[in-house]
């Protein structure tokens, strides 16, 4: 019972691999205008998209160097508008499709928040802190 459980966990109920539904849902990613038949692969789409960018935001904040709590609501804000612009304008989904524009917009937003936070420091200590560790 276990082993058909797993098989149609990995090959979907129908039987078909996920493998190219998983490559197209990227390609779609990066095609205006897309249709999205699951739900899911879109939300999936935003959420990946959305950890990218969170790190590309703590490099670029640890470069420049940005610090404290403007670079805190501006990551906020960066990240929010970036995701809202790309699932409205690029993509055109009917947000309301998707539970309103505040589901879009915390959609797996934490972790990005966790990843920029991460990247963010490492970068802006590395280059800008006075205090060099004596190994």
């Amino acid at each position: 019972m276990a082993t058909k459980t797993k098989t149609t966990e990995k090959h979907g109920a129908n039987g078909a691999h996920k493998g190219p539904a998983l490559e197209s849902a990227w390609i779609r990613a990066f095609k205006s205008e897309s249709e999205w038949p699951d739900k899911d692969e879109f939300l999936d789409v935003v959420y990946w998209a959305r950890q990218l960018l969170g790190i590309a935001i703590g490099v670029l904040w640890g470069l420049v160097p940005l610090k404290g709590f403007v670079a805190l609501v501006l990551f906020a804000l960066v990240n929010a508008g970036i995701l809202y612009v790309y699932c409205t304008s690029f993509q055109k989904v009917d947000e309301e499709e998707y539970g309103g524009a505040w589901e879009l917009t915390k959609e797996g937003f934490m972790t990005s928040f966790a990843g920029f936070l991460v990247t963010w420091i490492i970068i802006y200590t590395g280059l800008h802190s006075d205090t060099r560790l004596g190994l």
